[in-house]
């Protein structure tokens, strides 16, 4: 399935002229050899382009779409019209001259059977320059010495014949390559499980580059190289254990590449790239649901607003001047680095308006107070996750199964995964602090996993934006309570190191029953020190708040809380904190 859904994205592409015609790719290139029409090198023509990177200028290879490239391991398998220095002029710094002497024996094997019979002067003048070539006495050549440090540190190279065209651009030799690509493979024909035609088998599937964590020259998705992984009766026969034909191992490897390469069309989590895409070919779904994500982009929070709440509600809506489709199929992928291939962590597949919808919802739950100081107007998932790490850590990645879990949950409108509220009750004992963050994650995990269930009719009135002064629901009580006596303490005793929530929270949250008679005596201690004057007004303020909770507790405190009323016990905490900071601010 998810290989079908890449090969119909691919055709999108390939329609929208996104993309190249199967056989061919963008490949990274340095340089180009000048050659005449007697296949005599007559020049070295750089191709890099400069670019500013970090404040500084740098040369980087340019990118041209040459023949797809060949999937090299140990074995020596050349590229037609370019490739690196072993095979094009048959020198490199490995100091295996024989091994490199058989590279370019074979690349201009290569470029014989490909263009023997091909009637165009480039093609004359590529096959006279292999037969000619001497790499012997390359390194002697006037014209490579000044570059060949460049040529032979893995740089690609390509031909440019000496009227300025390049050779790759003639349609002859682009004609002939079409012809031997596709005909190339002597393998039986077989049944493909993606297009469901008879075709060709691909034996080694193309890599997908770009993938963090994975291999710099790519990973794979699809392969098979040890008996352990092979099918009965099919020993070494690689990609025939799973048979993709040539041409849907290309399409779904080339979309896959396109999106990895391409901004607003993916982002990382963790150690998970995620991808995602419309059916149609339409970009702008992509970048549109990345801001929905709250990925750290640059977009007016109200856009985003306005395109969940349209979106969700199934009405168009106009994203960068293009009509976006609630009703279109969009899909979502997760990959992780696994070795020598790649993981797939999820596939998601929905309308974009029903995705839209669950993070509608989502955002809704995570809505809470919050401080003046923090800007943001919703959490994105990186900064739920980071929350569940701890950031004084040297690392402070989170979890990557969490990551996924998380990612999973949310887009397909199911219950949060208890490991993120494990996380951040784990987060928030060992910091003793509860900021907004993990106080929305605690909010939106209790209103999501407990709304069919009992729990939630006692848990739905303290599950609000901000402080709710009417409920009698006891943890949420001992959370303002704890709030109110800590403010108590500070305004007694100003300066303080290390206050009440230092030594206590934990132990209040989790077994109220033997801290609080401690912290009510010790308050009456903070009141008694405010005593009268100029901080009496504090005194009465703190008397009268204190007073106002404990009337509503109408119960021995707790012996102990569970897992969810210690959710409770901090989320009152946390609105009754917010309260009493804006309560001085407006005065």
């Amino acid at each position: 399935m998810i290989l079908q859904a890449l090969n119909r994205y691919y055709d999108s592409l390939v329609s929208q002229g996104e993309l190249e015609r199967q056989g061919w790719q963008p490949v990274n290139v340095s340089y180009a050899l000048r050659i005449d029409d007697e296949g005599q090198l007559i020049q070295v023509l750089p191709l890099l382009n400069e670019v500013e990177r970090n404040k500084k200028k740098v040369f980087i290879p340019r990118k041209i779409n040459l023949p797809l490239r060949q999937k090299k391991s140990s074995g020596i398998l050349a590229n037609f019209l370019c490739d690196n220095s072993s095979y094009i002029i048959g020198v490199d710094i490995k100091g295996k001259p024989e091994r490199t002497l058989k590279c370019f024996e074979e690349c201009k094997s290569l470029h014989n059977r490909i263009l023997a019979e091909v009637d165009s002067v480039f093609a004359r003048s590529l096959v006279r320059f292999f037969n000619t070539w001497n790499p012997a006495i390359a390194r002697d050549n006037e014209i490579l010495k000044p570059f060949l440090d460049e040529l032979v540190d893995g740089a690609n190279l390509i031909f440019v014949h000496t009227d300025g065209q390049f050779i790759h651009e003639d349609p002859m030799i682009q004609k002939a390559w079409d012809e031997y690509s596709a005909n190339s493979s002597n393998d039986e024909l077989r049944r493909c499980l993606v297009t469901g035609e008879m075709a060709s088998i691909a034996r080694i599937h193309p890599s997908i580059v770009g993938v963090p964590g994975g291999q710099s020259s790519g990973t794979s998705l699809i392969s098979f190289n040890k008996r352990a992984f092979e099918s009965y009766g099919h020993d070494d026969d690689q990609g025939l254990n799973a048979p993709v034909s040539v041409s849907a191992a290309f399409a779904y490897s080339a979309a896959l590449n396109y999106m990895i390469a391409t901004q607003g069309h993916h982002f990382r989590l963790s150690d998970t790239m995620i991808v995602f895409w419309a059916e149609n070919g339409v970009s702008e779904y992509a970048p549109c649901f990345a801001a929905m994500l709250g990925d750290d982009i640059e977009i007016n929070a109200n856009d985003i607003y306005e395109a969940l709440k349209n979106l969700s509600a199934g009405r168009h809506f106009m994203w960068n001047e293009t009509d976006l489709d609630p009703d279109e199929k969009f899909y979502i992928l997760g990959l992780a680095p696994n070795a020598a291939r790649l993981s797939v962590r999820f596939f998601l597949q929905n309308t974009f308006g029903k995705f839209a919808d669950n993070m509608r919802a989502h955002h809704e739950r995570l809505q809470i107070v919050k401080p003046n100081n923090d800007p943001r107007r919703t959490l994105s998932f990186r900064h739920i996750l980071n929350e569940t790490a701890n950031q004084k850590s040297k690392d402070k990645t989170p979890s990557p199964l969490l990551s996924g879990s998380l990612t999973r949950s949310v887009l397909m409108g199911l219950p949060y995964p208890v490991l993120l509220y494990e996380q951040i009750e784990l987060r928030i004992r060992a910091e003793h602090q509860i900021g907004r963050g993990k106080a929305a994650v605690i909010k939106a995990f209790l209103m999501k996993n407990t709304q069919n269930g009992n729990q939630y009719d006692r848990y739905e009135e303290v599950l609000s934006v901000d402080l709710n002064e009417n409920t009698s629901y006891l943890p949420y009580l001992l959370g303002r309570l704890f709030a109110t006596l800590e403010g108590l303490q500070k305004a007694a005793n100003p300066g303080i190191n290390a206050t009440i929530k230092d030594r206590f929270f934990n132990a209040a949250c989790a077994t109220p029953g033997i801290v609080f008679p401690q912290l009510i005596k010790l308050a009456q201690a903070h009141l008694k020190k405010l005593g009268s004057g100029e901080k009496e007004g504090l005194r009465v303020f703190y008397d009268k708040m204190m007073v106002s909770i404990m009337s509503k507790i109408e119960e021995d405190y707790p012996a102990r809380l569970n897992l969810y009323d210690q959710g409770i016990f901090q989320l009152g905490y946390y609105h009754q904190v917010q309260s009493l900071y804006a309560k001085r601010e407006d005065k």
